[in-house]
C-alpha cells in the first residue's frame, strides 16, 4: 500500500541525470512514494551553480511530480571515497551555492519531503570534509541555517549526527515547540549506518554515548522526520526484534531498501521485512466511524473516529483533515484535527459540522480526505493519505469513505 511521505524508498546517483519518467514510474509501481537523491555539484566547487544547472534541477523535480512521488535531497560535491574524499567545498562557496538554490527549493518545496543537510565532507555527510568543516561547528551551523531558511517553513533539514543536534539544540524538543515552525522543531535525523555496528560506524561516538543519545533521540523524533539505510551486516543490532525496538524508539518514517542487501535479505529471511515495510512512518487504522443515521439541511452532521496508529511514527509533514459529504451535492467541511499529531497509539475525535440549508436530499458518502496542503498536489489522490482497512480507499478521489448517511427533507 503507497501512502506519501513514508516507507521504504531506492535511491539515485544524481537527481538530473537519473530521475527520468521510467524509473521514477518503476519506483512508484513497487510500492514506493518517496526516491532518495543526490544532487552533485562536484563541478561547481569553485565557481557559481551555472543557470544550465538550476534549469536541470527544476525539470528533475517536475519529473518527480509528474510520477507522484516525494524526494529525499541531499547536495553533495563529492560521493566519497572513504576515507580520502574528492573536495568538498569551502563555507563560503557552500553558502553562495544555497543562495542560489534557495528559489528552485521553495517553489518545488510541494515534491521535496525533507532535506539532507549535505554540502559538507563526504557525500555530503559531514564527516571528512577536505575543508575541515566537519570539525568547525560555527561552519556547520551557519550551513544549516542557511538551509533552514532557504526552505519554507514547513520543511525539514536532516542533520547526520546526534552530536552536532546536541550540540545546536541541547535540550530535546517538546510536544509544546514541536510544528512551530522554529529552527529547532524543523532539524531532523538520518543515520546512514543504521544498527550496523556497535556505534552504527561512528553515529554515536564514542560509542558508550549511544545510549544517551538515544534518549535525547527519542525525545525529539516524535516530531520530526527519520530515516536512512543500513551500511554493513551487524547481526547483534539487527536481529529482528532489536531492529523494529530500535525503529519504533527512534520513529522512523523511511529506509533504503536497496542498502545494505545483506541487512535487507536478512530481515526478509528472519520475517520482519513486511512488518517494517508496513510501520515504517505512519500506519492509520479506522477502528470505529459513529455516523448518524439521517440528517436534515441545516442540521448538524456530527462524526466520532476512532483510529489506531500501528506505525513507528506520526505524518511528519503538514496536512489538512476534511469530513466530505459526497451525493447530490458536495460538500467539504474542514476539521480542527492535526495529524501530525497522531503519534503512534489510539485516538479518538468528534467532528461536529453545519450543513447547508440548501442541501438536496438523498444518499451521501461521508468520508474523511487528508490531501496534500500543497495547492499544485491537493487534488492528485496519489499525495492523499490512505487508511489500511480493506474497503475504504476511494482511489479516484483520494478519500477514506467512513459510511452513507442520507439526507431527508426538512418537516
Amino acid at each position: 500500500m503507497v501512502n506519501p511521505e513514508r516507507g521504504f524508498r531506492y535511491s539515485l546517483d544524481d537527481l538530473i541525470q537519473q530521475a527520468d519518467p521510467a524509473t521514477l514510474a518503476d519506483f512508484r509501481a513497487r510500492g514506493t512514494s518517496l526516491v532518495y537523491a543526490y544532487a552533485r555539484l562536484d563541478p561547481y566547487r569553485e565557481q557559481d551553480l551555472p543557470p544550465e544547472f538550476l534549469d536541470g534541477l527544476r525539470q528533475a523535480l517536475a519529473r518527480v511530480r509528474a510520477a507522484g512521488m516525494k524526494v529525499i535531497l541531499r547536495f553533495a560535491y563529492n560521493l566519497g571515497p572513504y576515507p580520502d574524499p574528492e573536495p568538498d567545498a569551502s563555507r563560503e562557496r557552500i553558502l553562495a551555492h544555497i543562495r542560489q538554490l534557495t528559489p528552485t527549493l521553495r517553489e518545488n518545496a510541494d515534491v521535496i519531503a525533507w532535506l539532507h543537510a549535505g554540502f559538507i565532507g563526504a557525500w555530503g555527510e559531514w564527516h571528512s570534509s577536505t575543508h575541515g568543516l566537519d570539525r568547525d561547528l560555527e561552519a556547520k551551523r551557519a550551513v544549516l541555517q542557511a538551509l533552514l531558511e532557504a526552505l519554507p517553513r514547513d520543511r525539514s533539514v536532516l542533520l547526520r549526527y546526534p552530536k552536532d543536534l546536541r550540540a545546536f539544540f541541547p535540550e530535546p524538543l517538546t510536544e509544546e515547540r514541536a510544528f512551530t515552525g522554529e529552527d529547532q522543531a524543523r532539524v531532523g535525523f538520518h543515520n546512514d549506518c543504521f544498527l550496523s555496528s556497535d556505534s552504527d560506524m561512528g553515529t554515536y561516538w564514542p560509542p558508550e554515548t549511544r545510549e544517551e543519545d538515544q534518549a535525547y533521540l527519542a525525545q525529539t523524533t516524535r516530531f520530526v522526520p527519520v530515516g536512512g539505510e543500513t551500511c554493513a551486516p551487524y547481526p547483534p543490532l539487527q536481529a529482528c526484534p532489536v531492529a523494529l525496538e530500535e525503529m519504533a524508539r527512534l520513529h522512523f518514517s523511511e529506509l533504503n531498501l536497496a542498502y545494505h542487501p545483506e541487512v535487507v535479505e536478512y530481515w526478509r529471511r528472519e520475517g520482519c521485512l513486511e512488518e517494517i515495510r508496513k510501520r515504517l512512518g505512519y500506519r492509520l487504522v479506522l477502528e470505529e466511524a459513529e455516523l448518524p443515521q439521517a440528517l436534515v439541511p441545516g442540521g448538524a452532521l456530527e462524526v466520532r473516529v476512532r483510529l489506531r496508529n500501528e506505525g513507528f511514527a506520526p505524518p511528519v509533514n503538514p496536512r489538512p483533515l476534511y469530513l466530505v459529504l459526497s451525493g447530490p451535492q458536495e460538500v467539504v467541511f474542514p476539521l480542527e484535527q492535526d495529524p501530525r499529531r497522531w503519534y503512534p497509539g489510539a485516538h479518538a475525535f468528534t467532528a461536529r459540522v453545519p450543513l447547508p440549508d440548501g442541501l438536496p436530499p438523498g444518499r451521501y458518502r461521508l468520508a474523511l480526505w487528508l490531501p496534500d496542503p500543497y495547492p499544485s498536489l491537493r487534488d492528485d489522490p496519489r499525495y492523499s493519505l490512505r487508511f489500511a482497512n480493506q474497503g475504504v480507499w476511494d482511489g479516484a478521489r483520494g478519500w477514506n469513505v467512513l459510511g452513507e448517511v442520507e439526507v431527508r427533507e426538512r418537516p
